[in-house]
This record gives C-alpha cells, structure tokens and sequence, in this order.
C-alpha cells in the first residue's frame, strides 16, 4: 500500500513542482539563447551553458527525485543512495561551472590582449568536460562506499533480517554526514565559494584601477571595454552571491546535526532550507533577463519567433552600451 501523503507534505510537492515548472523552461532558454546568438558564444557563456545544463537537470530530475524521498517509500538502501546522489553531482558542477566562470572574467581584466589566445574554445570545452568528470566523482563518492551502510546494516540484523536491509528512503538515512560536512562542504563547497570571493574582488579592483586612469580622447575603447566587463562582473557576483545564499543555510544545518545530534532542528526550516537550493536553479535565467542585455534581447527574440509569431529584428551582434540601472 502507497504511504499517504499529508496536507503539508502535498503542499511541500506543489512548490517543489512550481520550482520545477519556472526552472526548466528557462533554463532551456538560456541554452537556446546561447545556440541562437553568435554574440553569446565566448567561454564565459559556454560556462554558463553548463550551469544552465544542471539547472535544468535539477528541476527534470532532482526535484522529482526529492519528491519521491519526501514520500518516503520502501526501497533496498542501494536504490535509495542511487536517488540521493544526483543532486550531489549536479550541486558540484554548479559550484565548479561558477568558479569556471569567476577564472574567466577574471583573465578577460588581467590579460585582455591575450585572452583570446588563452582562453580558446578547446581549453572552455576541455574545462567543462573536466568539471563535470570532477563533478561525478565527488557527488558518487557515497556509492563508493562513504555512506550510511554499516549503521543500517547493524539495525537490520538486529531485528533478525537478512539481505540487504529495506528502509524508508530518506536522504539523511543513506548519506553520511561527516561525508556532507568534512568533505562535501569544507572540502568541495566552502573553500570554491571563498575562492571565487576573492576573485571577483580582485576583479572588481582591476576594473576600478583600469576606470580610474587619466585617459586620454584617444582611448575611449579601452574604457568601453573595462565598463562592460564591470557590469557583466557584476551580473556573475550576483549569480554567485544568490548561489551562497541558497545553498549556505542548508550546508550549515547539515553542520548542526553532525556537531550537535541532540539539536532540534525545526521541520520547517528544513522545508525552507530545500526549497532555496531547489529555488536557485529558477533564479539564474531571471538575473540573465534583468541584468545581461544580450540575453535580454535575446530572449524577446526567442519569444517573438517562436511563441507570438512576430518574427523580431535580427539581434544585433554588438548591441549598445547598457544602461547603468541594466
């Protein structure tokens, strides 16, 4: 017999589902929007691309997945550890197409003249293949053996069963916390965010330095060029400011309940804590929109082709300096 779901439990599946239905289609129009526009075909945005990839398997695979643990089944302790890992993978490829990017923007200010000899499409590609090999590794480490095995195994057999044990899936009952804290979060979470901190600090000192020489009538281009690279900096720092602030509370309730087992932790912020990290695969494509011209123009593009039927003006591959409230 289906466990029943409960009034709170149904509402937990209707925002999950929200999530899903507002992160899938956008994230889809990003790719579609880098496929589209030539003008959006640089290694930054072949990193976002992947980004945009495991936004879209989050809301395709990981919330569906969630919702079944949420629900609870029965299932053999393997079954369960398979359902739990793919958001492990897909959170490490985030967090590594994220620090890809901040490498990025970061050798677009320091080294202008020669990025494009440094940073060709071969080594963007090569660095997305190995951020997602990376990527697996880290979040299949459980199936490898670091998970909650032996504790179930000892429970089972003490209740005179045999085989492998059947539990009520669960993400906490499979996964190891000291393998979400000790190596999760302060090996493969903490230390890239504080990385990428300090990168796009030193981003924004380079552009400041360039912005604030004396320059001469002569030199309008390069000023054009670091006010540019100052906005889009900014529109990443955001994407990666909102990505700390949805994944952080989570990683340090997980902190909580491996440094402290007799804390209570309230159900409810653990719904909210979900929901956040769930939430930041909906929330890049609206920060693309509002913040980055050439996805904006791009999107209205898109729309009008294909979902009004008025076909728009060709994108212009340049488009004008943005505002500065763009």
């Amino acid at each position: 017999m289906p466990p029943s779901i409960s009034a709170f439990q149904a509402a937990y599946i209707g925002i999950e589902v929200l999530i899903a239905l507002v992160s899938v289609p956008g994230n889809v129009l990003v790719i579609w929007a880098v496929k589209v526009n030539q003008a959006l075909r640089d290694a930054t945005f072949c990193f976002i691309v992947s980004l945009a990839v495991a936004d879209v398997a989050v809301g395709a695979l990981v919330i569906p997945l969630a919702i079944l643990i949420n629900i609870g089944p029965q299932t053999y302790f393997h079954t369960c550890l398979m359902v739990a890992c793919p958001v492990l993978i897909l959170t490490q490829s985030s967090i590594l197409a994220l620090l890809a990017i901040a490498v990025d923007r970061y050798l677009r200010v320091k080294i202008p003249l020669r990025y494009k000899t440094v940073v060709t499409p071969r080594r963007a590609v090569v660095a997305i293949v190995g951020c997602w090999i990376l990527s697996f590794v880290v979040g299949l480490t459980p199936m490898f053996g670091w998970n909650n095995l032996s504790a179930v195994e000892r429970a089972w057999v003490a209740n005179g069963s045999v085989g492998e044990p059947v539990i009520k899936c669960q993400f906490e009952k499979v996964i190891s916390m000291e393998y979400m804290v000790y190596f999760n979060f302060f090996v493969w979470v903490l230390p890239p965010l504080l990385l990428m901190v300090f990168i796009y600090l030193e981003v924004f000192y380079l552009i400041r330095k360039q912005l604030n020489r004396k320059v001469s009538a002569s030199s309008g281009d390069p000023q054009k060029y670091y006010g540019k690279e100052l906005k889009i900096a900014k529109s990443l720092a955001l994407i990666l400011f909102l990505f700390a602030l949805s994944w952080l509370p989570l990683h340090i309730l997980n902190c909580v309940t491996l440094f402290c087992p007799s804390c209570h932790k309230p159900r409810l912020l653990m719904y909210i804590a979900i929901f956040l990290t769930h939430g930041n695969s909906a929330m890049n494509p609206i920060v693309y929109a509002f913040r980055i011209q050439k996805f904006r123009v791009t999107f209205l593009k898109i729309w009008n082709d294909h979902f009004r039927c008025q076909p728009a003006p060709p994108i212009d591959e340049d488009p004008p300096e943005e505002r500065p409230d763009d």
